[in-house]
């Protein structure tokens, strides 16, 4: 089967989206199927690429707005592509876009993400076409039985969608051996951004007792924010900002930890992909 996984960015971004593609686009390349990821570039020049079986078209960027990248490569490729089934990734509206005007009828599956939480305007525009594009799709992935309960934008099509939470890579991610015992060590990983709440963390780190501290693997937005969070609470002795670590080297970071965090608290995070 010809399988093209529809996004914005892929590995080597690093991401819960972008890793969730790259495990399921290597696992059924793996199982013999043709594989293509269609993302855009970071720059204004276009790429092809083919990694673990995976072939990887990366369209021109012209710019970025709103996260979302702007690019006329993308949906001209994806007319030029062909394909048994198409995965999208919502939301993504570049992306709905792009396949909305495909000519041919090709069978669309869509990961639902999340919804729309923040960018208010953008939704008042990307609202009529994401009605359209659920209304189109053929079967809608959600990632947890909540979240299809509880999205007012799912509610119309429930019966289209199947629950499938994201998948875990159990072989790069398993115990180890030898368990650590250290000081309590709490691990964080995740992009710097609001909705994983890592502010709550770290207000509860002075909760207890002094010698635990926390690794924060990631970058983002809220970066200088949190740094000064954690000034202001007195525990820049307890907390260290790693920054963005390779992929490859993340199990060895989980299992250099007592305990692992993730304090997403906004709705914008309907299934956190960290592993």
């Amino acid at each position: 089967m010809r399988i093209l996984h529809l996004y914005k960015d892929y590995y080597p971004v690093l991401g819960g989206i972008e890793n969730y593609i790259k495990v399921l686009a290597e696992a059924h390349a793996a199982q013999g199927h043709q594989v293509t990821v269609l993302v855009c570039a970071p720059g204004p020049r276009s790429e092809v690429k083919e990694l673990h079986g995976v072939r990887i078209y990366r369209a021109a960027r012209l710019a970025t707005a709103a996260s979302m990248p702007l690019s006329l490569q993308q949906p001209l490729r994806l007319a030029r592509l062909q394909a048994d089934v198409i995965h999208l990734h919502a939301p993504y509206p570049l992306g709905e876009v792009s396949a909305w005007l495909l000519k041919r009828r090709t069978p669309w599956v869509m990961t639902y993400q999340s919804d729309i939480v923040r960018q208010k305007g953008w939704l008042r525009l990307y609202a009529p076409l994401l009605r359209r594009i659920l209304q189109r799709v053929d079967r809608i992935l959600v990632t947890s039985p909540r979240y299809l309960e509880t999205s007012s934008w799912l509610r119309p099509v429930r019966d289209r969608c199947v629950v499938s939470p994201m998948g875990v890579d159990s072989h790069s991610f398993c115990p180890p051996e030898a368990p650590y015992q250290g000081p309590p060590r709490i691990l964080f990983v995740g992009q710097l951004r609001y909705y994983k709440g890592l502010g709550a963390l770290l207000q509860a780190l002075p909760l207890l007792p002094p010698e635990t501290t926390l690794d924060i693997v990631g970058k983002g937005p809220m970066l200088a924010e949190w740094q000064s969070l954690a000034a202001q609470l007195g525990i820049t002795s307890r907390v260290r900002f790693l920054g963005e670590i390779p992929h490859e080297s993340l199990p060895d970071i989980y299992r250099r930890a007592t305990l692992f965090v993730l304090p997403s608290n906004a709705r914008s995070e309907a299934f956190g992909m960290v592993l």
